[in-house]
């Protein structure tokens, strides 16, 4: 088996950093994570097996980079049981994918050989799970580790693809190519360099769970402008529009304009199912009240439909408050009819 293990010394965020971005994840203050990353002969977890593992773990104020290759696949039951050992140091995993590949292959070839899971009470933070609300936002056409890696400029790898890696570790297991597991090695240090970068996308989900705070308001002409601090730093400046609204955002702050109708504006809910849209009216009302309205003039509401007119008055152009509570609501839903 091959053992390597060496410091990070740049290209991965501060351990700070790390605690920050993903405190809202329920974590406990016991905060002790590590970032993995491995790769398989295949995706059957029955008809292939898992011949690299590589982590990331926070060690003595640095980060230490560990990666164990087997080679023959008759070490894969030893190479579990060192990664389900080194696992019960933590207190959470870290991934890309990792909810929906990672371990349930690892728990399925554990099981194979015999061996416990080594995920019991381990917390997961899966960011391929997490970043999924932000595609249509930052305009991603697709999810996978490279494309997310493209949009924060690491555009350029030196090593192959996880499918060709199983070509290059076959040739290195066969004894054809030995210098073939430089390659495999170099490319799970990329995915595991790539996660640490990846992490600092969480900061744009600051959008959809309030994690700002109003600093402007304004109305020019048909708009209303809301300038917002974010509580984190954006990695990469971002903007996005429909017919409804604009958005952009750069560093710590977004703004977003929106078309007011007549000084009125829609505030919307998303507990839909617990109202009723009345078309005579073009508003929504809470089921408990419209159950006593003839049938005809009711409909079940949706998530387009949920919503009543505000008129936007001073107090709430100088009002920060009455700002977060509008954008509370109705921020999410501009956002999620972003594709």
């Amino acid at each position: 088996m091959i053992v390597k293990k060496m410091p990070i010394l740049q290209g991965f965020p501060d351990f700070e950093t790390v605690k920050k971005l993903t405190k809202k994840h329920a974590f406990s203050e016991h905060f002790v994570p590590v970032f993995y990353d491995i790769e398989t002969t295949g995706l059957s977890r029955n008809s292939t097996f898992l011949y690299l593992v590589g982590a990331v773990a926070y060690e003595e104020k640095n980060w230490q980079m560990y990666q164990w290759m087997i080679e023959d696949e008759k070490e894969e039951p030893e190479l579990l049981k060192i990664f389900s050992e080194f696992l019960q140091n933590f207190s959470c995993t870290i991934q890309y994918n990792g909810d929906s590949f990672d371990q349930p292959y690892l728990e399925a070839r554990c099981q194979i050989h015999g061996l416990p899971s080594p995920f019991e009470n381990l917390l997961s933070l899966d960011l391929y799970r997490q970043l999924k609300p932000v595609k249509g936002l930052l305009k991603l056409s697709k999810m996978n580790q490279p494309s997310v890696e493209a949009f924060l400029g690491i555009d350029q790898r030196e090593y192959c693809d996880g499918g060709a890696c199983i070509r290059h570790y076959k040739q290195f297991a066969s004894g054809k190519k030995k210098d073939a597991a430089d390659i495999v090695l170099g490319h799970n240090q990329e995915d595991l360099l790539g996660l640490g970068k990846i992490l600092s996308m969480l900061s744009y989900l600051c959008l959809f769970e309030e994690g700002y705070e109003p600093l402007n308001c304004e109305i020019l002409d048909e708009q209303i402008i809301f300038t917002l601090v974010l509580s984190c730093c954006l990695p990469v400046e971002f903007s996005n529009y429909s017919e409804k609204f604009y958005i952009t955002g750069q560093k710590n702050r977004v703004r977003f304009l929106i078309k007011h109708q007549n000084g009125r504006l829609k505030q919307y809910y998303s507990n839909y199912k617990d109202y009723d849209y009345i078309p005579s009216e073009d508003t929504a009302i809470p089921k408990t009240l419209s159950v006593c309205m003839d049938k005809k003039l009711r409909k079940p509401a949706k998530k387009d439909t949920c919503y009543t007119w505000f008129s936007v008055t001073d107090d709430f152009v100088r009002n920060p408050l009455k700002q977060k509570t509008y954008l509370k609501h109705c921020l999410p839903y501009y956002l999620s009819t972003l594709k």
